[in-house]
């Protein structure tokens, strides 16, 4: 019959806390009436517990604090700190105590041991601390490995940890979308509107102190949270920035990208990185937590091999009489020159005046030609500019564009204001 060894005991002793912010007592009131038994005797007993709120006392929320009870809750972005310390709880000294502190996640195993060296001797009744810190990147099962070596008096090797296990929740839940806005006058690709939804979905109140978008290379960033109210910048969320418990915001973006980009046609195209945004709170008591999202990716519009684009057109005309508008046209592809030929298709409303047909010349890649065109309209109301086809001889390709935008036409009697 095999009999099990006895379990050694050790001469030092660990011990581990977690370090948080301590929380606001609460105390449970009891009151009566005076016409009852007690009178007023149980008013008394509130007015003169230190933990009440003056003047308040039958308030729940007390004005002292209280240390954690239990491990609480640890959120993504946050930073998990705890105290570690070894005891030795002997009559000897003990030598070369090794402290290793480990976290082990689904995916990497981390040291967060302040010193790997270790320490000469350990008197009786004296002890080891260490405080550590990591910042959590990682949702799911996390667990703090402890592992103590030492060497008692008579030379014996000893050994031992512990494991201490925990969940990383999720804080926030972040959606994002983009819009692809059409071009400015001044502008040669589209700008991009990103709409950032963060919602809260811990139990208590965030104050969110920075929400911003890092832009990659090729963008520039304007935040459109805020507005001008008598020469000062105000937040479209009021002063305090505080998220409820599910509360959902909603944050805008404008990209642009920046010229050196703008100005070569087609190098923004199919999928583009965007950016990542840089999201930063704090809890009930100061406690910071911070997130980045990955790079944040859309796909480009495409516009095929040649792009016409407007540059200048009115926005309101009279009727049956000419107006003008310039068109961009480029050529997109970065290898290969076109020659083009441009034609011009009446619709029921909207009527070309020039020569359809005209050849354009060759156009290269990666450039760009402004054409100056003048139409009427023979219908009032909002109308729709439609009708441009441009055929590459080359490749007996034709590109048809058609919607390109719109004009309010008004009675010749109306005064169109320029």
């Amino acid at each position: 019959m095999e009999v099990n060894p006895p379990k050694q005991e050790h001469l030092l002793a660990l011990k581990v806390m977690r370090l948080t912010k301590p929380t606001l007592f609460t105390n449970i009131p009891v009151t009566c009436e005076e016409k009852d038994l007690p009178g007023d005797l149980f008013n008394q007993l509130m007015r003169d517990d230190p933990s009440t709120v003056h003047g308040a006392e039958i308030l729940m929320l007390g004005e002292m604090l209280t240390l954690p009870q239990n491990f609480g809750n640890i959120f993504l972005g946050e930073t998990f700190s705890s105290y570690i310390s070894v005891h030795n709880d002997s009559n000897q000294v003990v030598k070369d105590i090794l402290v290793k502190a480990d976290l082990q996640t689904s995916s990497q195993r981390l040291n967060l041991s302040a010193s790997n060296a270790a320490v000469a001797e350990l008197k009786p009744d004296c002890c080891i601390d260490d405080v550590i810190h990591h910042e959590v990147k990682e949702i799911g099962t996390h667990i703090l490995v402890c592992a103590v070596s030492y060497t008692t008096q008579g030379g014996e090797k000893m050994y031992f940890r512990k494991f201490f296990k925990f969940q990383v929740l999720k804080p926030l839940d972040v959606k994002t979308k983009f819009y692809n806005a059409e071009s400015d006058l001044s502008s040669v690709t589209d700008e991009v509107f990103l709409e950032a939804q963060i919602q809260n979905i811990t139990t208590s109140p965030m104050f969110m102190e920075k929400v911003s978008l890092e832009p990659s290379i090729m963008y520039n960033v304007t935040e459109l949270n805020s507005v001008n109210q008598a020469g000062e910048c105000v937040s479209t969320f009021g002063s305090r920035a505080y998220l409820q418990p599910m509360d959902t915001r909603q944050y805008l973006y404008c990209l642009k990208p920046k010229k050196e980009f703008a100005e070569k046609a087609g190098i923004i195209k199919g999928v583009t990185v965007i950016g990542k945004l840089d999201i930063v709170w704090k809890t009930n008591l100061g406690e910071r937590g911070r997130l980045q999202t990955s790079q944040l990716q859309r796909m480009a519009p495409g516009y095929g091999d040649v792009r016409l684009s407007l540059e200048a057109i009115p926005d309101t005309v009279n009727l049956e009489e000419p107006f003008h508008i310039t068109c961009k046209i480029t050529n997109c592809s970065s290898e290969r020159t076109m020659d083009l030929v441009l034609e011009m298709c009446n619709t029921n409303s909207i009527h070309w005046c020039g020569i359809s047909g005209r050849q354009l010349g060759k156009l290269h890649p990666s450039s760009s030609l402004c054409l100056a065109l003048t139409l009427l309209s023979s219908v009032q109301g909002l109308q729709s500019v439609s009708g441009l086809r441009l055929t590459d001889t080359f490749l007996k390709r034709t590109y048809e564009y058609d919607d390109i935008a719109q004009v309010c036409v008004v009675s010749s009697a109306v005064k169109v204001e320029s």
